[in-house]
């Protein structure tokens, strides 16, 4: 039985998250498939960040050589960041309430319009404080081996440079151990879909 922790009138948030390369977004969209609203941070945070974006004028101030005719230029933002330590948690500060107001009116749009259950799909969802207004915490987790894998394929760098990314990250451990309930994707596709077609079948019962 799933336990419903919080009250938001109704409407139920399965808070959904896991380390890049756990197949995460393969998970939300299973979830999306079987009908759950899905609320996509990363995809927020690129929006925002796009030509014209509602980030770019805060972007600018930080760092003013990586926005040119509201458009952002990653590049020298990333090399921005390896270069001064402390500008990762100034540009956290500046698009975390951008994120995080977004979600609210997605909320309040299912809210309002009578929806049982949305997916808050965040990466750094217990790393932001995001777990506590969730009903339920699904965890995405896979082998290390197969994460590191997986990320150096996708990103065509070596499986070390991969594990380097890995341990900047909340450690599958601790995340699993906060979990209320862990996806397994270290398995044949068909398996993590079992997975996820059994967790929405006691969801929605």
């Amino acid at each position: 039985m799933i336990q419903r922790r919080q009250c938001h009138g109704g409407l139920h948030i399965l808070g959904l998250t896991g380390g890049m390369g756990m197949g995460k977004s393969t998970v939300a969209t299973m979830l999306a498939k079987a009908g759950l609203p899905v609320f996509d941070a990363d995809a927020t945070v690129r929006a925002l960040q796009a030509d014209g974006g509602a980030a770019l004028p805060a972007i600018k101030a930080l760092v003013p050589g990586a926005v040119q005719h509201d458009h952002l230029d990653r590049g020298v933002l990333r090399r921005a960041v390896v270069a001064q330590p402390g500008l990762l948690r100034q540009l956290e500060r500046v698009m975390h309430p951008l994120v995080w107001a977004a979600r609210n009116r997605f909320l309040a749009y299912h809210r309002r319009i009578g929806t049982a259950w949305v997916v808050l799909d965040v990466p750094l969802l217990f790393e932001t404080g995001s777990n506590r207004i969730c009903d339920h915490v699904l965890v995405v987790s896979a082998p290390a081996l197969i994460q590191a894998a997986r990320i150096a394929r996708r990103r065509g760098v070596p499986v070390a440079e991969a594990r380097k990314l890995i341990a900047r990250q909340m450690p599958d451990a601790r995340k699993r151990l906060l979990a209320d309930t862990v996806i397994e994707t270290g398995v044949a596709l068909p398996e993590t879909r079992r997975q996820v077609r059994s967790f929405l079948k006691v969801l929605t019962s």
